[in-house]
């Protein structure tokens, strides 16, 4: 029997393609809108039957008159209607392998729901039901009250919890919603009743937009349109709320004693994704600190050894935005590594980059983005992310643009710009 398979030549080095050469198209969403106005965003892909469905209120905890409510009535969300309890909604989603999902963030709140695509008309009559009669039980609210206050109190002893919740304080004020955080009496003063005002302004009568994706039936919208369509979808206003930086800029805290390691928080107020310098500055962010073979890698985990990891990031925000560095390191190095950050920085100010290292950060961030379009679940997150940022298609192929064709020149100059010493807020907390 003749052997048809092609003998490799193992001689030959076998041929590499660089991400930046691939043509990376963002695979286009179909749009629905149910009778009562919601927009439904739809990516049909994927071989397996399997579905998520993701229902985002603008009910974070920029809309909240007081803290943690925004928080805790998501949370509590999947507790109780007037004809199922805690535990019967739960179990009605486990019974048909499906996972029902909440989560709070600064604008928005969502609910989402990963189930087999045969299950939704079992399940979406149930989602309905959480969205128009929570009903937010005594019990099920104290005992909320008492496993976060635990969780809390464990949190408060970590260097790295406390100093995330400083640094974002201290660039934002303790009174903005991204700087504003929870201490335990916040728990204790949360009342029912504050709960099912939010919930009726925020959910029953709020604004929502429905995201799904996976293999789709060919019914999705009447399914949809069945169960969310008759929902209230009222006008929603975002105010504007302007931050509080704090004026001193070094800060220390001893959080622990006898502590052996320290949380360096390092920041700066930066402008959101509308911003012209927006893309640009996250190219230079990955060379700074975005990925393993960042600078500040490089030099303070590889060559000086202070730390297992240091990163830097643009934080995710809608209104404004902090270009942010977090690492944690020995109490007696804390200090010598933040020299080393502002090392860094000098160089990045002082020298261009060079064409290998500026070809491998290109390559990193395509071959990231390259993996974010892998099945329709990180599709959707991607199209999430534009929409709710307010922009359109375009945004996604100017970064492509902008990753494949800016200059060391330009990379310096924007380093010039903003990894100036004065521009960032510093902590240590041990």
């Amino acid at each position: 029997m003749q052997n048809t398979t092609m003998s490799l030549d193992r001689t030959k080095t076998p041929f590499i393609k660089d991400a930046v050469d691939f043509n990376l198209q963002l695979k286009p969403y179909q749009k629905y809108v149910l009778n009562n106005g919601a927009e439904v965003y739809a990516i049909d892909a994927g071989a397996e039957e399997v579905v998520q469905v993701e229902c985002v209120f603008f009910a974070g905890n920029w809309f909240e008159q007081k803290n943690l409510v925004a928080a805790s009535t998501n949370f509590l969300l999947k507790n109780g209607t007037s004809a199922k309890s805690a535990f019967q909604i739960n179990e009605h989603f486990e019974y048909y392998g499906s996972y029902l999902n909440r989560a709070c963030y600064n604008e928005t709140a969502t609910l989402s729901l990963h189930t087999l695509t045969k299950h939704l008309p079992e399940l979406l009559p149930v989602v309905k039901e959480l969205l128009t009669d929570s009903v937010f039980p005594g019990q099920e609210i104290e005992t909320y009250k008492q496993n976060m206050k635990q969780r809390l109190n464990v949190s408060l002893k970590k260097s790295d919890f406390v100093a995330g919740r400083l640094i974002d304080a201290y660039l934002y004020g303790e009174n903005h919603p991204y700087g504003r955080y929870s201490r335990l009496e916040d728990f204790d003063s949360v009342t029912q009743e504050e709960l099912t005002a939010f919930y009726q302004q925020h959910y029953v009568n709020g604004k929502f937009i429905v995201f799904v994706s996976g293999k789709l039936p060919s019914n999705i919208y009447e399914l949809l349109n069945s169960s969310l369509g008759d929902l209230k979808n009222g006008a929603v206003s975002i105010a504007d709320i302007i931050a509080s930086p704090a004026t001193e800029k070094k800060y220390r805290v001893t959080n622990d004693p006898n502590g052996v390691q320290g949380s360096i928080r390092m920041g700066m107020p930066f402008p959101n994704r509308h911003h012209p310098d927006f893309l640009k500055v996250q190219v230079l962010n990955n060379i700074f600190g975005g990925y393993f073979g960042s600078r500040l890698m490089s030099n303070i985990r590889e060559d000086k050894g202070y730390t297992y990891g240091i990163h830097s990031y643009l934080e995710n925000h809608i209104q404004q935005s902090a270009w942010v560095i977090t690492t944690e390191a020995g109490r007696d190095v804390c200090e010598a590594a933040l020299v080393e950050v502002y090392k860094e920085m000098d160089l990045l100010r002082n020298e261009p980059v060079d064409a290998e290292e500026l070809a491998l950060v290109r390559n990193y961030m395509i071959g990231i983005i390259l993996g974010d379009l892998d099945g329709p679940f990180h599709i959707i997150n991607r199209w999430k992310n534009i929409i709710l940022n307010g922009l359109n298609e375009s945004y996604f192929y100017e970064q492509m643009a902008t990753i494949k064709n800016i200059s060391a020149t330009e990379l310096q100059e924007l380093a010039n710009k903003y990894l100036v010493a004065d521009n960032f807020y510093e902590l240590v907390v041990v």
